[in-house]
């Protein structure tokens, strides 16, 4: 079976320190409502998007400029809310929304400098197809990594969200839906 886990990949003409210090700050580039600290190896921050996701996640591997590498110690979604807001991912196991989905992946961030560019990997580790929040999920790491986190890095301008401030289609629906809940 081919690797599933979701990637991306980034190629930008900044230094590998660059996108290093753009990476160890989420708040520039994912949620500026994260807390806690996210720079050093044992640090644990909480991210939240309104009521709908939240989630704990702790540094667990910080090589400066080459790697960064977060494990989800807990995660929560709002329950029933993919089902609602996007048309359904859900299993119908009744377990929807399972808080295990993101509990013990790894999102990973690997840096490697090459022929004068920097080249970002992306990889969150154990975010698979069979998620319920896999489709929402895709759209909301491919925002914040192909365009947020480019985009910190090559203009020193990210685009995370806040509360009330939905970035992504998927965002906004989820936000609808949660209203409606």
């Amino acid at each position: 079976m081919s690797n599933q886990n979701f990637t991306a990949t980034l190629l930008v003409d900044q230094s590998s320190s660059d996108v290093f210090k753009a990476v160890i700050n989420p708040r520039a580039w994912w949620s500026e409502e994260i807390q806690g600290a996210t720079s050093k190896v044992g640090d644990v921050f909480h991210y939240h998007f309104e009521d709908i996701h939240r989630c704990i996640l702790k540094l667990v591997e910080v090589v400066p400029d080459k790697r960064v590498v977060w494990l989800v110690l807990d995660n929560h979604f709002k329950p029933g809310i993919f089902d609602k807001a996007i048309g359904g991912h859900t299993k119908r196991d009744g377990f929807e929304n399972d808080k295990a989905e993101w509990v013990d992946t790894r999102v990973v961030f690997d840096i490697v400098q090459e022929k004068g560019k920097t080249r970002l990997h992306f990889v969150h580790e154990g975010l698979v197809p069979d998620y319920e929040c896999y489709d929402a999920c895709i759209s909301g790491w491919s925002h914040y990594i192909q365009e947020s986190l480019l985009s910190l890095v090559t203009t020193g301008k990210g685009q995370p969200n806040k509360t009330g401030t939905p970035m992504t289609a998927h965002e906004e629906k989820i936000k609808a839906a949660a209203g409606n809940a």
